[in-house]
């Protein structure tokens, strides 16, 4: 059980306090939200007048002067008492089943915190979190993905559809990998591995990066569209912007809910069609959950080099999963036409999985060389896992002239990872 960092003064004196910040932030024209440092330096402003006056006993002196600004900093421009845990580096996760179970996740583990909070203080800080990303909740819409201004992905489900409390769900953006060589530090890639995909995101290859949830999967393809060449322009489509590398053209688009009046709905799908019309050398999908899986397989297989995450338990049944996924766009789409299409369109399917440990790991490469036996697509594994190891095996990856294009000798790079 993990606890947060509180306070010792009074909570008389912190309300009054409080109240004073918030005045003269009100006053001075500030946004809480976009302008912390200012909001710290008039909180710091307010406990230091506290405090002189303290010195006549008019007031109660101040215990612990940078726990106080700090706390008054988190109610009025941070999360109240979630800003510690979302300023704490080794929080992945937070998560509120109901104001007494408030739980985190660190190193892929999770645990029941000592924070007790009050249904009114789950309220306002949710409205707090919508209102600086624009996205709402409601009884027509009672489920909510949101962004907070830190990166962080925030999720809602509305009290009626979770039973007797609103579930919330905060998922911090921790970047602890920007590029496949920091992913061999952290022991999830070998470094034949890597600079096996860092080839094969050079040559254009099509990859579909699979696993469970809080696998990686959004870091790894962070990873891979960092190896992206620079005189390529790349388009991504995702639920909330949740892709950050560095390329100097890069188009990020995101989904939108529809307003009040039930209308102005941007889909995923939406986004893959309009992403086609922007002249894209490359394809980023954050994740395919549903029907716009059958427009990017439609996009990969006119050529467009693309990626994308999926949730599956193995690369064989994320190929699985990329064959019943376009199914859901009508009924005049068969498997007949689906199957072969995924066979054609995937190059390589990367698979993670976490350890007992919490440790994310890479488990498997697969090469899809577009064969297909009984409506099953045959794969060839490149790389498996074995014990704490990833070991190359006999397979090799498709379009070997995408390679060569490159000026990259595959069969060397596979064989001493140079």
């Amino acid at each position: 059980m993990t606890s947060t960092h509180t306070t010792l003064e009074p909570a008389g004196l912190v309300d009054d306090l409080d109240r004073s910040v918030r005045e003269l932030v009100r006053r001075e024209g500030v946004d809480p939200q976009r302008d912390a440092g200012v909001v710290r330096r008039i909180a710091e402003s307010v406990v230091k007048a506290h405090d002189d006056r303290s010195l006549t006993g008019v007031v109660a002196p101040v215990a612990d002067v940078g726990a106080l600004v700090g706390e008054l900093v988190a109610r009025v421009s941070g999360f109240g008492p979630l800003q510690p845990f979302l300023d704490d580096p080794a929080v992945e996760e937070i998560w509120i089943n109901d104001p007494s179970r408030v739980f985190v996740a660190r190193n892929g583990r999770h645990e029941l915190t000592n924070l007790v909070l009050t249904r009114a203080q789950v309220t306002e800080l949710v409205e707090r979190m919508l209102k600086s990303s624009g996205r709402r909740l409601d009884v027509s819409a009672p489920f909510v993905d949101a962004m907070l201004p830190e990166g962080h992905r925030l999720h809602v489900v509305l009290e009626g559809i979770s039973r007797g409390f609103s579930a919330v769900n905060i998922r911090k953006f921790v970047l602890r990998a920007r590029q496949l060589g920091d992913l061999v530090e952290l022991g999830s890639l070998s470094p034949r591995a890597a600079s096996f995909l860092e080839a094969s995101v050079r040559a254009g290859l099509n990859i579909l990066v699979a696993g469970g949830t809080q696998t990686g999967k959004t870091t790894l393809l962070n990873c891979l569209a960092a190896s992206i060449p620079g005189g390529e322009r790349v388009v991504s489509a995702e639920e909330v912007f949740e892709l950050r590398f560095p390329h100097p053209d890069w188009v990020p688009m995101q989904t939108r809910q529809s307003g009040l009046e039930g209308t102005g709905e941007i889909r995923l799908r939406d986004l893959v069609k309009e992403a086609l019309r922007m002249r894209p050398s490359r394809l980023v999908v954050g994740e395919v959950r549903s029907e716009e899986c059958l427009d990017l397989l439609l996009a990969l297989n006119s050529g467009l080099p693309g990626m994308c995450t999926l949730h599956a338990n193995s690369a064989r049944e994320a190929l699985v999963k990329m064959c019943t996924l376009p199914l859901l766009a009508g009924e005049n789409i068969s498997a007949r036409f689906v199957v072969p299409t995924v066979a054609a369109s995937v190059d390589l399917v990367v698979h993670l999985g976490i350890d007992a440990q919490g440790t994310r790991r890479v488990n498997e490469i697969v090469a899809v060389p577009g064969r297909v036996e009984n409506d099953v697509i045959e794969v060839e594994p490149i790389f498996v896992r074995q014990g704490h190891e990833l070991r190359r095996t006999h397979g090799m990856p498709p379009r070997l002239e995408l390679f060569e294009r490159v000026g990259v000798d595959v069969h060397a790079l596979l064989q001493d990872g140079r």
